[in-house]
C-alpha cells in the first residue's frame, strides 16, 4: 500500500471527499461502504485497506479537522480564537465541515469542537465564578456555530466581511441594534 505513496494518498482522499458528499445529504446509517466504492470507481477492497468502515471513515475525518485547528491555532499568535478565524477554517476545510456540520451531521462532533477549542471562559468577559457563565458562553458559541452553517447553506449570501461584522455587531449590541428600525 504504501509503494507509492501519492496514489495512495490521492485514493484516501477520493474516499473521503465522497464519504462527504454523501454524509451531507444523507445520515451515516443510510451510507455503505459499496455505496462510497462505486462512487470512487474503486472495490470495496480497496476501501477496506483504509478504513475499517464508514464510521472510521467518519472519525478520522472528525480526527483531521481537529488536528488541522489545533496545527492553525499553535501558529496563530491570537489567544482568541473568533468568528473570523472560524470563517477562515470554514473556507479552507469546506468540504469536510459541510459534511460534519450538516443536518446529518453528528453532534458530538459540534460539541469536541466547542469543548476543545472555545470554551475557555478567560477568553471572553465572562463573569468569572457565575452561575450565568456557562450559559453565556454556549449562547455565544452556539450562535456563532449557527450563523456560520446558516452562511454555508444559503451559499454564502453574504461577502465574509459583513457576515463576520454582522456576528460581532450582534455580540456587542444585540438584534435590537439591528431590528430597531422596524
Amino acid at each position: 500500500m504504501n509503494k507509492q505513496p501519492e496514489i495512495t494518498e490521492k485514493t484516501r482522499q477520493t474516499f473521503i471527499s465522497v464519504f462527504c458528499e454523501l454524509y451531507s445529504q444523507k445520515p451515516i446509517e443510510k451510507i455503505t461502504v459499496q455505496e462510497i466504492a462505486n462512487i470512487s470507481g474503486y472495490n470495496r477492497s480497496t476501501f477496506y485497506q483504509y478504513f475499517t468502515d464508514v464510521y472510521d471513515l467518519l472519525s478520522i475525518i472528525e480526527n483531521e479537522i481537529l488536528d488541522y485547528i489545533r496545527e492553525k491555532l499553535k501558529n496563530t499568535e491570537k489567544i482568541e480564537t473568533n468568528a473570523q478565524d472560524l470563517l477562515l477554517l470554514f473556507q479552507e476545510k469546506e468540504a469536510y465541515l459541510n459534511a460534519l456540520l450538516s443536518d446529518y451531521g453528528n453532534i458530538r462532533f459540534i460539541e469536541k469542537l466547542k469543548d476543545e477549542f472555545f470554551s475557555d471562559e478567560q477568553k471572553y468577559c465572562f463573569p468569572k465564578d457565575s452561575s450565568v457563565t456557562p450559559y453565556l458562553l454556549e449562547f455565544h458559541i452556539s450562535t456563532s456555530f449557527s450563523l456560520l452553517r446558516l452562511w454555508q447553506r444559503r451559499q454564502k449570501d453574504l461577502p465574509p466581511e459583513k457576515l463576520i461584522s454582522l456576528i460581532d455587531m450582534l455580540f456587542t449590541s444585540g438584534i435590537s441594534s439591528i431590528t430597531r428600525n422596524c
